[in-house]
């Protein structure tokens, strides 16, 4: 009992003199095979290359390290197929069983790294050779297993076959249905797997009861009609996964999960369903702010309602100043707006829109005054396709070439809208697919002068990832690509009021040139038939011609017809930053014919900042030839990539 309490009380006398090793720095070298997604997986998973700066190590801990990294990156190596082969590790260019290694490194000078080197040879890559599926399944299901004999024996495409085959028993009605882990038997002579399979499917069952659990304002009669579910149907794990996915994209909800009971607790062949809801807080509040050197500052602040009237009806109302010093711009101008969604009106996937919105901006083109109010049916075709068709009232007071111009607007306008890009909001960084947006807007203007008109507009933008050319890993490089074409029929240049006409320049067309300075501008006033007009010309004038007050800027007077196209490279770097290089050209005419001519072109560079909510964007950009008045740079800040 005497030396139990001695123990301590030596620990305590001698703890000056005893210390843990002292941390050796080291560097890292991973001799790969040269196969891109291989070697990424390698490098992940190399605790040797993670710990090496966050997590310090004595000598003796850091051939520990290395040791388990052996079987790690054989692990690795085993789950892409390749089960011959050989991980070597060196530190110091010594092996790890090493008897003098630990003593090498700590006879290093302080602040040496020790160089570590890691070589990976593959051997032969495995194919999977007899592939047996063992359980009472239909063909149907059998045909989504489809892996074939002859294929790479890869871990995850052979778990990947499984699930498949799972989910297919699963949609046959097997809600119970059981997979075991797939037997894999390796060819001792041949580098080959034999792979079995075995699947219990269990009896068909069917929806049962559907409950709703968790909520506070919303109206379960709404949930019912929204899930596309109903009890006696066929179970089916995706059609219940899209029920609850379609309640998460409400917006009313925080969370959307499941709820099934056990096997042995469901009675008969109904299986009851219970949705699980987290309603989110019913108001919200958001602030946005957003600069570019042409168009200035801009700030806003919008309030919304999630549930206005218990089935999920979303009342949004924003209030922003812009054009706050702008090079563009000749005054401050507020966007008053306000909004009522009706979801599911009349039928599912269909909503109504009301909206009205109050505008004020200061352009170089023009000055505009403007009262919207506008009513909007959206239809959801499918997951990718959605039309619209509406009706708007538009009363605006136009000042423009210091003569006033008053304008009611009637438009019908008809879009159609495809998304395959994956991404329920615009402000998210898009990595794959393609955005496309097509409008005729039937309009009926009632001023000076009278016009009747339709516009065209085509607007598309597609995401290449190099991941699938084994450049990088997903998302980490991405090309960008975008056009825009637009038309007016039935109207001349001068019979649309100026903010029907087409301008381009800045963020959303040609960056590098200023907000709508591309495109036609106004000429001295010339004497025709005994009266002075002003004219336009499409190039830019070179000598004395009407600018803004204090600008050599020419005043533009918009076009017709207008073409746009750009190009840009996104790359990432670590977590949260990336870089952009892009290229943007545009014109603008009243010609028909708006491919021939030369466009304006725009290049330049940009940083983003990810976050959770989208990127954070600012980019420089310069024109390839100047505008008269033109800026030598424009800066463009905002929320979102620029496509």
């Amino acid at each position: 009992m005497r030396l139990k309490h001695l123990i301590p009380v030596t620990a305590l006398l001698f703890a000056p003199w005893v210390r843990g090793a002292d941390p050796q720095s080291y560097t890292v070298h991973i001799q790969g095979p040269g196969y891109g997604a291989l070697d990424a997986a390698l490098k992940a998973s190399s605790q040797l290359q993670s710990l090496r700066t966050s997590a310090p190590a004595g000598p003796f801990a850091l051939i520990g390290r290395a040791e388990g990294d052996v079987e790690r990156l054989r692990t690795v190596l085993e789950s892409f197929g390749y089960y011959r082969s050989q991980v070597s590790i060196t530190i110091l260019g010594r092996p790890l069983d090493d008897v003098g290694l630990r003593t090498a490194m700590e006879a290093l000078p302080a602040g040496k790294d020790a160089p570590v080197q890691i070589a990976v040879q593959t051997g032969p890559l495995y194919h999977l050779r007899r592939i047996t599926i063992e359980g009472d399944i239909s063909d149907k299901a059998r045909s989504a297993f489809t892996l074939q004999s002859g294929d790479p024996a890869i871990a995850s495409d052979v778990l990947a076959a499984g699930q498949r085959l799972l989910e297919a028993v699963e949609e046959e009605g097997h809600a119970y249905a059981k997979l075991e882990e797939p037997v894999a038997y390796q060819d001792a002579n041949e580098p080959a797997l034999d792979v079995t399979f075995t699947i219990t499917p269990g009896p068909v069952y069917h929806i049962g009861e559907i409950h709703f659990e968790g909520m506070k304002r919303m109206h379960e009669s709404y949930l019912r009609r929204r899930v596309k579910l109903y009890s006696g149907d066929l179970y089916g794990p995706g059609r219940i996964e899209r029920a609850r996915t379609d309640l998460l994209g409400l917006g009313t909800f925080a969370g959307v999960s499941l709820r099934l009971p056990k096997q042995e607790e469901v009675q008969g062949d109904s299986v009851p369903i219970t949705f699980l809801v987290k309603e989110r807080k019913l108001h919200a509040v958001s602030v946005t702010a957003a600069y570019s050197s042409d168009l200035g500052g801009s700030g806003g602040v919008t309030w919304t309602d999630r549930n206005l009237f218990g089935n999920a009806e979303q009342l949004t109302l924003g209030a922003s100043i812009i054009n706050w010093g702008g090079s563009d711009t000749t005054g401050l101008g507020y966007d008053l707006t306000a909004q009522l969604t009706k979801p599911d009106f009349g039928r599912l996937d269909q909503s109504l829109q009301l909206s009205a919105s109050a505008l004020q901006q200061n352009l170089i083109a023009y000055d505009q005054t403007a009262q919207i109010g506008a009513i909007t049916l959206s239809r959801k075709l499918t997951a990718k396709w959605s039309v619209g068709v509406g009706l708007s009232l538009e009363q605006e007071k136009i000042l423009q070439q210091s003569s006033d111009f008053y304008y009611s607007l009637f438009a019908i306008p008809l879009t159609a809208k495809f998304d395959s890009t994956g991404l329920s909001n615009p402000l998210l960084d898009p990595q794959h697919g393609v955005r496309l947006s097509l409008s005729v807007t039937p309009t009926k203007s009632i001023g000076h002068p009278d016009a009747t008109f339709v516009i065209f507009q085509a607007n598309t933008s597609t995401y290449l990832d190099l991941a699938r050319f084994g450049w990088n890993d997903p998302g980490r490089s991405v090309f960008a690509v975008r056009g825009l074409f637009a038309q007016a029929h039935g109207a001349g240049q001068f019979s649309l009021p100026p903010d029907q006409r087409f301008y381009a320049g800045g963020s959303a067309t040609v960056r590098g040139y200023a907000y709508q300075s591309v495109g036609p501008v106004f000429t001295k006033p010339k004497l025709v038939n005994g009266v002075l007009q002003a004219n336009c010309t499409t190039s830019t004038p070179t000598g004395p011609e009407p600018t803004v007050p204090g600008s050599s800027q020419p005043i533009p007077c918009g076009g017709t017809d207008l073409v746009a196209g750009g190009i840009e490279f996104r790359q990432r770097f670590g977590e949260h930053f990336g870089g952009a290089l892009f290229l943007d050209a545009g014109k603008v005419t009243t010609d028909p014919r708006p491919f021939e001519g030369r466009p304006s072109i725009g290049y330049g560079a940009g940083i983003r900042y990810y976050t959770p909510i989208g990127p954070i964007r600012f980019d420089v950009a310069a024109p390839v030839h100047r505008l008269q008045g033109g800026d030598v740079i424009e800066v463009y800040i905002g929320l979102g990539q620029a496509f």
